[in-house]
């Protein structure tokens, strides 16, 4: 599966920390992810990350991604007190479009996670 990764500055290291924790599940996967967030994540845990652009073209990277359904699960630590710019909304939009699970926050995270790992989200396979 297509993971794509995204983490305000003020959530990077809770990003990195989630990565840690669930590295065994990370490495069966491929992920993507925005410049510093992935380049955070490839020195906290060793996965090998695609990186796209730092900040809104990465995120705009990303969004054509999602749009073209070429991503198969969003995992976004944002930060509620940062403005929420067009690009965000575009990439829940796409989300919602294409039936691309996302979470915001690390509870909804844990949840898609664990549901990756039991296989639980295999059906997206089905949609490329």
């Amino acid at each position: 599966m297509n993971i794509a990764l995204m983490a305000h500055d003020n959530k990077k290291e809770l990003m990195a920390s989630f990565c840690i924790a669930y590295k065994s599940i990370f490495q069966a996967h491929h992920l993507i992810a925005t410049r510093s967030t992935g380049i955070l994540i490839n020195k906290a845990t060793g996965l090998n990350v695609n990186l796209l652009a730092y900040g809104s073209l990465g995120s705009q990277q990303l969004s054509a991604r999602i749009a073209c359904n070429e991503i198969d699960l969003l995992i976004y630590f944002r930060d509620v007190n940062v403005d929420n710019d067009a690009n965000t909304f575009l990439l829940f939009k796409h989300c919602d479009v294409n039936n691309i699970p996302f979470a915001t926050n690390i509870a909804t995270a844990e949840v898609l996670i664990k549901g990756l790992e039991r296989e639980d989200l295999a059906w997206r396979e089905l949609l490329r």
